[in-house]
Parts: structure tokens; sequence; C-alpha cells
């Protein structure tokens, strides 16, 4: 379980919000399309420069570690796989959708692979 960072520890700049607040937050024109600017910035393998990045409220470590992939509709395969007991144990103690974070490890893996060319 992560610790709550408190506000005196907090890095300068950063705004405290809870998931439900990102969740009901009215975001402003500038904001979605400043979102949209750096997702497809980064999708090229580009940065943006850091005023390019204003916009876009900060987010605590904390709320980052509660992050999933957001993936697209994609048609899945059912297998079966054997895990080690104390895998599988991290996996659920984690919350609800333990086999969707085995989907998201083994493709951030994959990706990884795919930039740096060293899959075997």
């Amino acid at each position: 379980m992560a610790n709550k960072s408190s506000a005196s520890s907090a890095p300068a700049g950063l705004t405290s919000m809870s998931s439900e607040d990102i969740r009901n937050r009215q975001w402003t024109e500038a904001e979605k399309q400043a979102l949209r600017d750096a997702s497809e910035a980064q999708s090229a393998g580009r940065q943006l420069p850091a005023e390019e990045y204003e916009d876009i409220p900060r987010l605590t470590e904390e709320q980052l570690s509660h992050l999933v992939r957001l993936r697209g509709a994609r048609k899945k395969v059912a297998v079966s796989v054997r895990l080690d007991p104390q895998v599988l144990e991290w996996l659920r103690s984690k919350g609800e959708g333990h086999l969707t974070r085995i989907n998201d490890i083994l493709t951030n893996l994959m990706e990884a692979e795919r930039r740096t060319g060293s899959g075997r």
C-alpha cells in the first residue's frame, strides 16, 4: 500500500487531487488540447518544450501509481498460464484486475523491447 504524501513534502507546483477530483473535473479546451498534443508527441517519440505542458495539471506520485493503461478495444485470446504463488499473491494484493495487470505488464515489456530493438 502506497504511503500518502503530505502537502509539506509535495514538490513545489503540485496540486493534490484525488482520482475522483480528476474524474469530475471540468477540463478546459486548452487543457484538453495540451493533453492531446502531449500524447501525440509522446506517441511519435518526441518531447514537447516545457511550456507546452504548463496547462496540464500535475499529478502526485501516489496518483500516478494508481493509473492504469487505457487500451483500445482489442480482441484478446484466452490462455492458461501457471504462475508462482508469490507472483499471483503480489498481483492480487494490488486490487481488482490482476489478470488485466498481467497483460499490462507484458504489453509494457513488449513495447519497451520494440523501442530498443532488444527482443530475442
